[in-house]
């Protein structure tokens, strides 16, 4: 029982500090806390921020639910036991300006439990991605670097692994494998061992969510003066679009909600304000867009590039 205790007393912290982080450099919105509750059992915390300076729509959820395993869940989800629990944080931002990038975040737990509710199994799972508009190599540089060094804190196997299981995960595979953006880490069912106990795996989540501040706000802040165009905000749209179709197609989180009747709202909270879906849009070639997409494209070491000036990745995006 300690245990989820630590761990929903953790990811209602989090909660609170992300948001205040993100207030603060938002400098107008704030978060509205909206509680529920689920029928089957547990409810949640959905905070959500919308028509700021800089953020147009976001929202910072947590979740506390359980219940009994049912017949779909066990089809769907390849789960098998009596009942169920899972706590988790879960954050998606949509700036307003373009070269802001939009970011998602999610830490959670997992218990399985037979009959007389021992633990039959646990699990952990999480990461964090990163969704430009527009590419600037000293970003993805200080985005990636950022969960290097968190990871290598732990074990310098994981940033290589983590990293390439996001590569690989936030995959719009019906558009030719194109990525819905730069990634970031991404870990599931990371099951404690001897080696790695159940405290290794929270200190680690811990660690990571926390992260996602100093990862995120500095690009926040870097970028939020930017003047952009109806041109930018465009492009921002269609890829707004592509975001739209992988949480819709194939994220996990979007499917595991529906399937245990989770509440809707805070499910589809991921989704943008605006989106374009246009027949074909091709960026033109040797675009600062083109160089973007070709980046979802083909996922890249950013932490083998060396860091440039803002004026030299300019010139290189346009050159390219």
């Amino acid at each position: 029982m300690q245990i989820k205790e630590n761990w929903i007393a953790f990811v209602h912290q989090l909660q609170n500090d992300i948001c205040s982080a993100l207030e603060l450099a938002d400098g107008k919105a704030t978060f509205v806390e909206d509680v529920w509750e689920r029928a089957e059992g547990g409810g949640g915390k959905t905070r959500v921020i919308a028509n700021g300076n800089v953020f147009e729509k976001g929202g910072v959820n947590t979740s506390v639910v359980f219940g009994e395993v049912t017949d779909l869940m066990r089809t769907q989800l390849s789960i098998d036991g009596h009942s169920w629990f899972a706590c988790g944080l879960s954050l998606v931002i949509h700036p307003l300006n373009p070269f802001v990038p939009t970011v998602h975040c999610n830490y959670r737990m997992f218990e399985l439990y037979n009959e007389q509710g021992d633990v039959l199994d646990r699990w952990f799972g999480g990461g964090t991605d990163l969704t430009p508009y527009y590419l600037f190599t000293e970003d993805a540089i200080h985005f990636h670097q950022t969960y290097k060094t968190t990871c290598d804190a732990f074990d310098s196997t994981f940033y290589p692994q983590f990293k390439l299981t996001c590569d690989n995960y936030f995959v719009n595979k019906h558009r030719n494998n194109e990525r819905r953006g730069i990634g970031g880490i991404f870990y599931d069912y990371q099951k404690p061992t001897h080696d790695k106990p159940v405290a290794f795996w929270m200190e680690f989540a811990k660690a990571c969510g926390y992260a996602f501040i100093d990862s995120y706000v500095p690009l926040v802040q870097k970028r939020k003066q930017t003047a952009f165009t109806a041109q930018h905000k465009h492009w921002q749209e269609i890829r707004r679009g592509r975001y739209t179709e992988f949480n819709l197609v194939h994220d996990r989180g979007t499917i595991f909600g529906l399937k245990t009747n989770g509440r809707i709202e805070s499910i589809l909270m991921s989704l943008p304000p605006t989106v374009r879906f246009e027949y074909n849009h091709q960026p033109l070639p040797q675009s600062p867009e083109a160089a973007l997409l070709d980046a979802c494209l083909n996922p890249r070491n950013w932490l083998d590039y060396q860091e440039m000036s803002e004026a030299d990745w300019a010139k290189k995006a346009n050159s390219c």
